[in-house]
């Protein structure tokens, strides 16, 4: 058996490109005590992946020159060498790689169903994305009904959802997204009340129109001159969640910080990082908070699916150029 594996070649500048990776097919290792052997079906497409390739200091340490790249993964444990935890047959989820293949002890990976909901949505509702949304707005947004929140990103795999959540919670929800049918898609899809198409409207007025008198949480997954726009409509005690900079990941230059800052201070208002990551032990409590809204219909989601490990770089390109909806995720193989 043969692993075929995407590895970081080297640092970009800018975006991403062929370059950057190497395509690699190297043996199946025989198993050593306690390991299993996974066979990967799905892997997730994410804005982070970008900051993982980037080298300097961050939430977590970067992907090294020559290691396979790091993302989250759905897959079929096939062989098992004594370990109680995993049998042939389970469908799991975890951070397998970029590849065919990941043998693992089982640390970090968890058992899904398939039967309860489809392998790619354990990538988006039921997998980061779904817990970044919801321990994001609820635990750093700290919304309450009532609220006007104000989200970016709005039709991709985050902020799809952090709406939705909004919306079951009685806020009023304003999406900002790109383009006439990504609006569209939130708007009336989604559930959010309104949608700012920022490629094609004044930013500024869209939000004077459909947030008069201001935003009590603004829910930030691009940065940029949105967050710069959004951080004049905040009213008092409001709160920005940072989740993400989509827009200044592939910058060669210095990474542009937001100008109005002062808001914060005149509206007594706070803004707070989020990385899902630490709130893994209660990773169980928000996925069945996620299904449940799932199997009601409160939430709906989205995978914008593509195939083959050897596109992994042309599909990695549609979070930066907006060519997708919800969530991107990689089949690994063809049909």
């Amino acid at each position: 058996m043969k692993n075929n594996r995407i590895c970081l070649a080297e640092r970009p500048v800018g975006l991403p490109s062929a370059g950057t990776w190497s395509y690699q097919s190297v043996p199946v290792e025989p198993l050593k005590e306690g390991e299993i052997l996974i066979k990967q079906h799905y892997i997730s497409l994410d804005p982070a992946m970008r900051g993982w390739i980037r080298a300097g200091k961050s939430y977590i340490p970067p992907v090294e020159i020559g290691e396979v790249m790091r993302a989250g993964t759905v897959g079929e444990v096939i062989d098992v060498n004594n370990n109680s935890h995993f049998a042939v047959g389970d469908f799991v989820s975890g951070a397998g790689g970029v590849q065919e293949y990941t043998y693992t002890d089982g640390r970090g990976f968890y058992k899904i169903n398939p039967k309860q909901a489809p392998l790619t949505t354990y990538l988006g509702a039921l997998g980061m994305p779904g817990m970044t949304a919801y321990f994001g707005i609820l635990e750093v947004g700290k919304i309450k009904s009532g609220d006007v929140v104000l989200v970016s990103g709005a039709a991709g795999a985050v902020g799809s959802l952090v709406g939705q959540i909004a919306k079951i919670k009685g806020c009023k929800v304003v999406g900002i997204a790109g383009g006439a049918l990504k609006c569209k898609y939130v708007v009336e899809e989604l559930g959010f009340d309104a949608a700012i198409d920022y490629k094609n409207e004044n930013l500024m007025e869209g939000l004077k129109t459909h947030c008069p008198e201001g935003i009590d949480v603004y829910f930030d997954n691009v940065g940029g001159d949105i967050l710069d726009a959004a951080l004049l409509k905040l009213r008092m005690h409001s709160r920005v969640v940072i989740c993400g900079a989509i827009s200044q990941y592939n910058a060669s230059a210095a990474m542009k910080g937001p100008s109005n800052y002062l808001s914060l201070l005149v509206n007594r208002a706070t803004m707070q990082g989020m990385v899902v990551f630490d709130y893994a032990d209660r990773y169980l409590e928000g996925m069945a908070q996620m299904g449940s809204w799932l199997a009601d219909g409160s939430i709906k989601t989205r995978e914008d699916v593509y195939e083959g490990l050897e596109n992994f770089n042309n599909t990695l390109l549609r979070l930066f150029s907006g060519e997708k909806i919800g969530k991107l995720v990689l089949k690994v193989n063809k049909d």
